[in-house]
């Protein structure tokens, strides 16, 4: 068994994914990272070695730590290909294309954790406020798209770790986006998603 099994905290309660098939989203995201690493290039794979359950098409983030510090991470808000190889393209995007940092290295990879974070279909909120919005938003649970005028950023659901209370979250969101934190405004757009956690 690779050793991507050995760090799986999820457990199969209310997973929509196998414990097999968590460890191979896990090594394959590795094997990204190692490949672009080994031959600067993208990994390719054959469908049809991966279980039904992964070529379905689903969105997913990769994140990266080193050290219990962020190390990269990027990914897909829409489904548009098979979640086997979102995870490959945003494996590689999150060690070598994230702006904030610089490539990962060979001598960083082997130290990497990696977390998989695979999205349901985002839906729009509806409230008349901020206040309202902020009484609606569930921490732990809830990942935000916002978007206003040009701006747009999201937060995981797994930033609720840091970010515990609502105010700060959404705070910290329109910051992200490029927006003052005490912005609002009758065009901004928030869509709420939940994420299985892959660890």
């Amino acid at each position: 068994m690779s050793s991507a099994t050995e760090h799986i905290i999820l457990s199969n309660n209310d997973s929509e994914y196998k414990l097999p098939e968590r460890a191979l989203l896990l090594q394959t995201a590795r094997d990204s990272i190692k490949f672009y690493l080994e031959h600067n290039k993208l990994l390719t794979v054959s469908l049809n070695n991966y279980p039904e359950q992964l070529q379905h098409n689903r969105a997913c983030f990769v994140t990266l730590h080193l050290n219990n510090q962020l190390r990269g991470c990027i990914g897909s808000l829409t489904a548009y290909q098979p979640l086997i190889l979102d995870v490959i393209q945003n494996a590689y995007s999150a060690a070598f294309r994230d702006p904030r940092f610089p490539p990962v290295s060979t001598q960083e990879c082997p130290q990497l954790k990696l977390d998989i974070s695979i999205l349901t279909p985002a839906k729009p909120m509806h409230f008349s406020s901020e206040a309202d919005l902020l009484r609606q938003l569930r921490p732990g649970i809830d990942g935000l798209i916002l978007a206003d005028h040009g701006h747009r950023g999201t937060f995981l659901p797994s930033v609720w770790e840091q970010l515990p209370d609502p105010v700060d979250f959404l705070r910290h969101l329109k910051n992200k986006a490029g927006l003052p934190a005490d912005y609002w405004s009758a065009t901004l757009t928030i869509a709420n998603y939940t994420a299985e956690l892959i660890s």
